[in-house]
């Protein structure tokens, strides 16, 4: 595993499959911290393809932004296999999508794929479920807690009985958070 590198929590759905479909990334740098969010409306799509679409879209930002290492997350088995070449890919429109991932993967100087289940890529998959409800045009739902930390903010605390208690301001369950000690 290189110093740096890319994580892409990549996940992609269909509602009827074929249905409306999209993808969403969820893109963080070595340490967690979130580097960024990508998200796309395919139109009326499987959920293979979505799931497709979606490792595509990481691997264009990585060597887009200039990273030459990537660790994709999805929760899609059946890509993850067929990625790493345990799977055939039957599909003419798979083995499309198939290709150019491969094309994109040499790029690199490394790169990893592993499945997860669905409940640790939740980030991942709200942001295909956004890409979906826009396309259909429905109102987007309000982005997780995990979510909200986009841009930083800063708390005032103190340490009591070795918890840190925030003076000012309130953190949502589930936030990362980084502490600096002030003298």
């Amino acid at each position: 595993m290189p110093e740096h590198y890319l994580i892409a929590h990549s996940d992609g759905g269909a509602r009827g499959n074929p249905g409306p479909a999209g993808y969403g990334v969820l893109i963080e740098d070595q340490s967690g911290k979130k580097v960024a969010a990508l998200s796309e409306y395919l139109g009326r799509q499987t959920n293979n393809f979505a799931e497709y679409r979606g490792l595509i879209a990481a691997l264009e930002y990585a060597l887009d932004h200039g990273h030459r290492a990537l660790k994709v997350i999805s929760d899609s088995e059946l890509l993850v296999r067929q990625v790493k070449g345990l799977y055939k890919v039957k599909n003419a429109v798979l083995r499309e999508l198939h290709s150019r991932a491969k094309q994109l993967i040499e790029q690199l100087e490394y790169f990893s794929i592993d499945h997860a289940l669905r409940q640790h890529n939740q980030e991942a998959d709200r942001l295909a479920n956004d890409a979906m409800d826009k396309g259909m045009g429905r109102v987007a739902r309000a982005p997780s807690p995990a979510a909200v930390s986009a841009s930083s903010q800063e708390f005032d605390g103190i340490v009591r009985d070795g918890a840190v208690q925030l003076i000012n301001g309130e953190l949502p369950e589930g936030a990362r958070v980084q502490v600096r000690v002030k003298k």
